[in-house]
């Protein structure tokens, strides 16, 4: 989450930065590619581009600030099956392109 002046804290290593400008990324606990975690909103907080790229996500520390019980769900969840139709999909793309509009 960003504050008033879109500055966001890794949950990893607590950096701080500009959520378009200063280092900041969408970090996933449980990898993007997984489709049932991929849009959930509890798999996705902020790290800093040095965890999240050149530390591969730091999982560990990422699963401490998430919790034991969140880690487990998000965990379990990953491993679904799912498939999202165009129209599901398409309407996901328009939801966060209108919320990050609102933080542009």
């Amino acid at each position: 989450n960003a504050d008033s002046k879109g500055n966001c804290t890794c949950v990893t290593c607590g950096k701080v930065g500009h959520w378009k400008t200063g280092g900041i990324q969408a970090g996933h606990f449980m990898s993007r590619k997984h489709y049932s975690t991929r849009w959930d909103e509890r798999n996705v907080k902020p790290q800093c581009v040095g965890c999240n790229v050149f530390k591969s996500g730091e999982q560990y520390k990422y699963s401490l600030y998430l919790g034991k019980q969140l880690s487990e769900e998000l965990m379990i969840k990953s491993k679904e099956i799912v498939k999202f139709t165009s129209i599901e999909l398409e309407e996901m793309i328009n939801f966060y392109s209108n919320e990050i509009k609102k933080y542009s």
